[in-house]
């Protein structure tokens, strides 16, 4: 007998059912209940015998679902009864046993919150992997010039290897990020059970620690509605995909034949189906078209909890398509860009002619008249006015004579020519973070640093 009479009308089942997405939870919601069968075999609720027909029912369960054809049944809601009756074919009535002192609602955070972790440290490891690649090709080309840009106007030259490290500094954060939705995830909601908690005194803190959680959920309203960690998670890899459509375009850019600033491996690249010719950056193309994907899953799942009142509603059963399409989207980018990366060649001698235009000079004009007592602001206008009649002359800033040098300034002197040549407008950012290539050179070293460390913290995560 259950509450109700009439079984679901098939078009709220539709919408109700949860399978089609929430399958992914089966090897957590199978941990956790081995998990927690053993808390109730310590509370007394199972023997020994018991457990140990349980523990092996539920492995016995997880084989079949990774068998070749396995189907769920049309009738099972959720994963959790999936299993529960899965179990049930296994060994009988006892399986019912399993469900005492917890709710669905629980143990679906409690699954939830499980899979967080592990693909939270799944992203922190292909963070680190891209910024590996990264840093080989900073470290291989830390002495090769090219145009910096803003508004994709060319402004001041940089270093290639410091342009890239952008990138590494930039996916350091992820890891940062990452790393607080792995700590986010770290408490455990089962004990909570529907909202008020349950009636049996089931030792938390040894169930938590059997599941690999740090804590324990202090308020059990909390602990059932929470899902703050799902938020952390889809926030930093919004984030981090962000990072990855940024690199795409460049490379994008950067690999057109009004650039040719680099080429992508033939594995990484796509033809046309009509022009023969063509190398299309595709893989660098969807780095950029993906990452509104992922922001859209973590605003999605936003406006679900949003205003949502405590504790439980089935509106909270939208959490897992947008966090499961998120981990696909930003696991998949992250090991496309690494791969990209290890494969991408740069033409040097067309990253040189770009970064060879005087005009990249001007700024270093006005500091050499700052340096000679002007204030920034007048040296400013007075290189805007030599850029004006060098342009209008069509002449390089190096071909004006020191006679059409003098109205524009008494302070142009041979030290104009002199900071026009190429190799001091690298060399003087020597600022620490600057292009320079001293600055540079400790630059490399911490992100060298900054890599093991990364590498460190998943061997300590993985331990």
């Amino acid at each position: 007998m259950t509450r109700f009479r009439r079984e679901p009308d098939p078009r709220f089942w539709r919408l109700n059912r949860s399978l089609p997405f929430d399958w992914q939870l089966a090897i957590y919601d199978i941990d956790q209940s081995r998990a927690h069968a053993r808390g109730l075999q310590l509370l007394g609720v199972l023997d020994a015998e018991e457990l140990e027909r349980i523990d092996a029912g539920l492995e016995a369960v997880r084989g079949r679902m990774a068998g070749h054809g396995f189907e769920f049944d049309e009738a099972d809601e959720d994963i959790h009864m999936a299993i529960e009756r899965l179990l049930g074919e296994e060994i009988g009535a006892l399986a019912g046993k399993l469900h005492t002192g917890r709710s669905r609602n629980d143990q679906v955070a409690t699954d939830i919150a499980m899979a967080v972790q592990v693909h939270s440290l799944r992203g922190i490891e292909l963070c680190g992997e891209t910024m590996e690649r990264l840093f080989e090709l900073a470290e291989a080309h830390r002495d090769w010039p090219m145009p910096g840009y803003t508004h994709l106007q060319r402004a001041q030259p940089v270093y290639l290897g410091h342009h890239l490290l952008a990138y590494f500094w930039m996916l350091g954060r992820d890891v940062l990020r990452f790393q607080f939705a792995l700590d986010s995830a770290s408490v455990m909601p089962l004990g909570s059970g529907a909202l008020a908690g349950v009636n049996w005194e089931i030792d938390r803190d040894a169930v938590a620690a059997d599941l690999g959680f740090e804590h324990v959920s202090h308020n059990s309203i909390d602990g059932a509605s929470n899902r703050d960690f799902v938020l952390d998670y889809l926030g930093a890899a919004s984030t981090c995909a962000m990072h990855l459509s940024r690199l795409g375009s460049e490379i994008v850019i950067w690999s057109s034949s009004e650039f040719g600033f680099c080429e992508l491996d033939e594995s990484f690249s796509s033809g046309s189906s009509i022009m023969p010719q063509k190398v299309n950056p595709d893989s660098a193309e969807l780095l950029r078209a993906k990452s509104p994907r992922v922001a859209a899953g973590y605003m999605t799942l936003l406006g679900v909890m949003h205003a949502l009142p405590l504790t439980y509603g089935k509106d909270m059963q939208e959490d897992k398509e947008p966090f499961f399409d998120g981990v696909d989207t930003i696991e998949t980018g992250l090991e496309a860009t690494a791969g990209m990366l290890e494969g991408i060649r740069f033409d040097r001698e067309r990253l040189e002619d770009a970064s060879g235009d005087e005009m990249l000079a001007a700024t270093e004009i006005a500091d050499l008249l700052v340096r000679k007592g002007v204030p920034f602001r007048e040296a400013h206008g007075i290189v805007g006015g030599l850029v004006r009649e060098a342009v209008e002359r069509g002449r390089a800033l190096s071909d004006l004579s020191p006679e059409e040098l003098k109205p524009h300034s008494e302070h142009l002197d041979d030290s104009y020519y002199e900071v026009l040549k190429r190799s001091s407008w690298l060399e003087s950012k020597r600022i620490e973070g600057g292009t320079g290539s001293e600055a540079l050179a400790r630059q490399i070293e911490a992100a060298r640093e900054t890599l093991g460390a990364v590498k460190a913290r998943v061997e300590e995560e993985r331990a």
